[in-house]
């Protein structure tokens, strides 16, 4: 089994160099106005608190499920003329080359938000298709897709290393060194990831298995707060050893803090994950138990 030859990076441990800000952003999935909302508090906050370089860093899953799949790349593309961006690769961005390549793959892609993507290309896709039916809406597909998009998906890397934090979009294997992390891994592992109560190499830095609010551990964060079915999407800080979540926009007064300084207590411990059926890129995603952000209650939708 692999040893790291440096100290494994606890919360407390982990550092960005001097003068660098991160930001990273959750799961989107189409939610367009909630990133225009997060991208604007962004702004507030390096109005409020100026930093030499920052860093916007986007762990993935773009596209499905929510209503603007389209106008969510748009927006990163329009983004990253303005700022520095890193844009990780999710599992949900491997999903539209399947179906080009297979158009077969629609029965599966549509159990997991695909139909919501091809609608906001400009498609009306059936819901009981041919396979002939099915090639040709893949052909449209093709035609549909700006150039620059599919650029998009093809340009995305799997992870991104800053100072002792490691970025990516489901997490990586224990025992497995950072630099050999396989790509299987790093968009869809869960469990045997989730876990892991050891520090890893470096702090992880995750999202794909939505929880009610982000969710800080000793050795990793995971900010995925299921913004295409709870409207919150969800930023962290990230700044030499601090780390605290930006607040909703929509709960911030101008002259306040845009930073949520009750987090780190808050969650300390870590909060349950919502329950998201899903065996790995073998089996489609299943049923969100959505949660009462107000009553902290689970409910099967």
């Amino acid at each position: 089994m692999w040893k790291s030859s440096r100290n494994p990076k606890s919360l407390n441990k982990a550092r960005l160099p001097d003068g660098i800000r991160v930001y990273a952003i959750g799961d989107i999935h189409g939610r367009t106005d909630l990133l225009k909302l997060q991208l604007a508090q962004i702004e507030a906050d390096e109005a409020l608190y100026p930093c030499a370089r920052s860093i916007n860093v986007f762990l993935g899953d773009y596209i499905d499920r929510g209503p603007d799949s389209r106008g969510t790349v748009d927006l990163l593309l329009a983004c990253a003329q303005m700022r520095e961006c890193v844009f990780l690769k999710g599992n949900h961005e491997t999903f539209i080359q399947r179906f080009l390549d297979a158009p077969d793959w629609l029965n599966d892609w549509r159990s997991l938000g695909g139909l919501e993507t091809l609608i906001s290309y400009g498609l009306r896709p059936a819901l009981n298709r041919s396979h002939d039916d099915r090639e040709r809406l893949s052909e449209e597909l093709h035609a549909a897709i700006p150039a620059q998009h599919l650029e998009f998906f093809d340009s995305l890397p799997t992870s991104f290393t800053c100072g002792d934090f490691f970025f990516a979009h489901a997490g990586v294997r224990p025992g497995v060194a950072l630099n050999r992390q396989s790509e299987d891994d790093l968009l869809w592992i869960r469990d045997d990831f989730l876990l892991h109560s050891s520090p890893f190499e470096k702090f992880v830095v995750h999202g794909h298995t939505p929880v009610a609010a982000p969710d800080i551990r000793c050795n990793r964060v995971n900010i995925d707060t299921g913004a295409f079915a709870t409207g919150r999407l969800s930023c962290v800080v990230i700044e030499e050893t601090d780390m605290v979540p930006l607040l909703d926009i929509r709960d911030w007064t101008i002259g306040k803090s845009t930073r949520s300084e009750t987090a780190r207590t808050k969650y300390d411990n870590g909060l349950r994950a919502l329950l998201w059926e899903d065996g790995g890129s073998e089996a489609p995603q299943g049923t969100l138990v959505r949660t009462d952000l107000r009553l902290q209650s689970f409910r099967t939708i």
